[in-house]
């Protein structure tokens, strides 16, 4: 019991981001299980049930296009800030330190701790690919999301142009046409000002506690410094 209660407490970032995920995922299938039958009835079509609505494209392309910005968010701020520092910020690294930084700095080949992981303490392409790892997989689920957004995004264009009576459209030409960037670009563009404005005001505002934030003492100039 003790074990357990120490296992959550550990982890309770990452336990309490879980629950509100499953929570707003089954949200949004109710909600939009709801929306897609007021659109079906008032077509004159039959409503579907909620196993049959998470499981069409409809569904899915709402649920890809929001994963894929959020992953392109976090995969542009992890490798713009190898290079890119911001005076002031916490979410910065300190203006000095820009760059992919020394073996020394990042403890790894000869310079790695005894408890390491493993795989900082090899060479050549096993080095690199632990060394670049969570941005390769923050960009791999956004191409993944992007592709699944595009062909989901597909069906529901086609459906709707079949019910129009006009002709679908291949694939190529969805992801090319203003339906598809137009879904896209408002999701990337709040993502996007969401990053921008973290990075700013947390240079003049502060939370007390949160890693995300400054000390609250801290000068303004302060950069890469955490509380």
């Amino acid at each position: 019991m003790v074990e357990t209660v120490k296992w959550i407490k550990e982890n309770s970032l990452a336990l309490t981001f879980l629950v509100l995920f499953l929570l707003a995922v089954a949200g949004q299938a109710v909600a939009g299980m709801f929306h897609y039958n007021d659109e079906q009835v008032a077509q004159g079509g039959e409503p579907v049930s909620l196993l049959s609505y998470v499981a069409s494209s409809s569904y899915a392309v709402n649920v890809a296009e929001n994963w894929q910005s959020e992953y392109l968010q976090f995969f542009l701020f992890i490798m713009l800030t190898v290079w890119l520092v911001q005076k002031g910020s916490p979410e910065s690294k300190e203006l000095d330190r820009a760059g992919a930084e020394s073996d020394e700095d990042q403890r790894v080949g000869r310079h790695a701790d005894p408890d390491s992981p493993r795989w900082a303490r090899a060479k050549g392409l096993r080095l690199w690919l632990f060394s670049n790892s969570l941005g390769l997989v923050m960009g791999l689920i956004f191409l993944l999301s992007w592709l699944a957004q595009s062909v989901a995004g597909q069906a529901v264009y086609n459906a709707d142009r079949l019910g129009d009576l006009r002709d679908p459209v291949s694939w190529g030409s969805y992801v090319t046409s203003g339906e598809f960037w137009d879904r896209s670009l408002q999701n990337w563009q709040s993502e996007l000002l969401a990053v921008l404005s973290m990075v700013v005001l947390s240079i003049y505002l502060r939370q007390r506690g949160s890693p995300e934030s400054k000390p609250v003492g801290a000068p303004h100039a302060s950069t890469g410094v955490e509380g």
